[in-house]
């Protein structure tokens, strides 16, 4: 069954959701809602011109910190220091720069400019976060995604240089304290890295303050 949503602030138990994970329609992107939604392991996947449609999908692909695989390969490039890693200082032009990136398989982008607009409210007020790799002065790749306590959940990465986005990835997990690094869906390129599916049960229980 798929909820409408109105101006209330309320969700339906995840558990409901289909077997896709669609749980709801409608509603907006406030930062009261978005913040709710990610506490309940919801998250919104929207197309432009079509309505906001929420998900809680029955697995998750998360990351357990203590799990994180390096390759040899990578551990080098690291240790050479190609890329330059921070946090939270270029936000607007990481969401920007995911948004734009061609995706195979993707006809467009689910980063609309009012979720672009969401989530650099989100970021202004704390719960925001992203990661960059400079290559000098080239924003050569990064990720951002929302602090829920002990929870990063990861929104969407990207490369303009070969290894920048992963490079990010792991100095990320390997300096900070998270419990988990929720990927949301699965892509080869997290699996390499160690990511696992886990269940929407289990997942919620990492949610729990």
């Amino acid at each position: 069954m798929v909820f409408r949503l109105n101006s209330d602030l309320i969700f339906p138990d995840p558990a409901l959701a289909e077997a896709d994970g669609l749980l709801a329609v409608g509603g907006d992107l406030r930062a009261e809602r978005l913040l709710l939604a990610y506490r309940n392991g919801i998250f919104p996947w929207p197309s432009e011109g079509q309505p906001l449609v929420w998900y809680s999908p029955p697995e998750r692909f998360v990351l357990f910190p203590q799990k994180l695989q390096v390759s040899s390969s990578m551990q080098r490039l690291l240790k050479q220091g190609r890329f330059r890693i921070t946090v939270n200082t270029a936000f607007e032009q990481v969401i920007a720069a995911c948004s734009s990136i061609q995706r195979k398989g993707q006809p467009g982008t689910w980063i609309t400019a009012e979720m672009k607009e969401a989530y650099i409210r989100l970021h202004a007020l704390g719960h925001a976060w992203s990661v960059e790799a400079w290559e000098g002065d080239l924003l050569a790749g990064g990720f951002y995604g929302v602090v829920v306590g002990s929870v990063f959940c990861g929104e969407s990465m990207f490369s303009n240089r070969s290894n920048a986005s992963k490079a990010a990835f792991i100095y990320f997990v390997q300096h900070n304290t998270f419990r988990l690094i929720d990927c949301q869906v699965h892509t080869a390129h997290l699996e390499s890295l160690g990511a696992e599916h886990i269940s929407r049960s289990s997942y919620l229980e990492y949610l729990i303050p």
